[in-house]
């Protein structure tokens, strides 16, 4: 790592990335599994960051990436602002995550694999005074953890956190791996309040996105393995959920997939990761793409067309 890039790495310098093109970031910023919030006229993208040396292996992934764009196409790099030691309960395995502002605080939602005393994945919750941070850990403990779930064989069936704030202020978070679950969150956002509840989602696997546009909710997630991403609609956050087909294909030679939907500027948008970066590609060597979003007349979505050239025009 150069000098410069530690210096990035402290979160004191901003670098300005390669404009309109796809993958975004194709440096040893290996980028994945993305999320992002809009916030003063700012697009702020945060993702995992891939570091294993090949792809014979598996997962390498210690921190989380942040990056902000006020039009689409220009974005500068902040760095890593979140580290899976920054949580005490956590050992590793620093996956999928999202944040998202309430009353003023930045809440942003993370997976990690939890120390031997609760084995397998869990999801936790940092806070933070802007969308940079700093963040910290908001519980001192996990707050979904692998044995709140046992009616699955697996220990990796609570990753992915998504979350979601209605219009009355009532904020919901989502999560899954093979049987996607909800549950609603305190005002506070970092305790449930009530029950874990299913979702019934055909050939579900895993990176739920809920946004609404209108008087309709959306659900997108990747199914099957590859991975494509598909969606589903409903004039209820909590369903029932009227599956509506593909919205994006397997995202070149990587066979995860994982997703955010965003409006920004009166334009919409889907952001997502592919393994196109490096000629070896593959699941680590991912790397975040952006295309446009279009809406039919009757609300349901448009499959979403994966370029090279990426988003061109920028937002005003």
């Amino acid at each position: 790592m150069t000098s410069n890039l530690k210096t990035l790495a402290a979160g004191s310098l901003m670098l300005a990335a390669s404009a309109g093109a796809n993958p975004l970031f194709t440096d040893q910023y290996r980028t994945a599994d993305p999320a992002a919030l809009v916030h003063d006229g700012t697009v702020y993208l945060y993702t995992g960051h891939d570091e294993a040396k090949d792809n014979k292996g598996f997962f390498k992934m210690n921190d989380w990436l942040v990056f902000s764009s006020t039009d689409m196409v220009n974005w500068q790099r902040h760095g890593p602002r979140l580290s899976v030691t920054d949580f005490s309960w956590a050992k590793g395995d620093a996956w999928a995550s999202q944040a998202i502002e309430k009353d003023g605080k930045f809440y942003w939602y993370i997976t990690a694999r939890h120390k031997d005393d609760k084995p397998g994945f869990a999801i936790g919750v940092a806070v933070g005074d802007s969308p940079l941070g700093p963040f910290k850990d908001a519980r001192g403990s996990a707050l979904i953890t692998n044995d709140m779930t046992t009616d699955t064989p697996n220990d990796w069936d609570d990753i992915d956190p998504s979350v979601f704030i209605d219009d009355d202020g009532q904020a919901y978070l989502f999560w899954g791996n093979t049987k996607p679950r909800y549950a609603k969150l305190k005002a506070n956002m970092t305790e449930l309040d009530g029950p874990i509840e299913p979702l019934d989602l055909p050939d579900f696997t895993e990176a739920i996105w809920v946004h609404k546009k209108g008087e309709l909710y959306y659900l997108s997630y990747a199914s099957d393995f590859p991975e494509k991403i598909v969606y589903a609609t409903s004039s209820s956050i909590k369903g029932p959920w009227q599956y509506r087909g593909i919205l994006n294909e397997v995202a070149g030679n990587s066979p995860t997939n994982h997703q955010a939907i965003i409006e920004f500027k009166g334009k919409d948008y889907f952001i997502y990761h592919t393994g196109a970066a490096q000629p070896d590609g593959g699941e680590f060597r991912r790397s975040v793409a952006i295309d446009r979003l279009y809406y039919n007349p009757d609300g349901t979505l448009k499959r979403v067309v994966m370029t090279s050239e990426g988003i061109t025009e920028a937002a005003k």
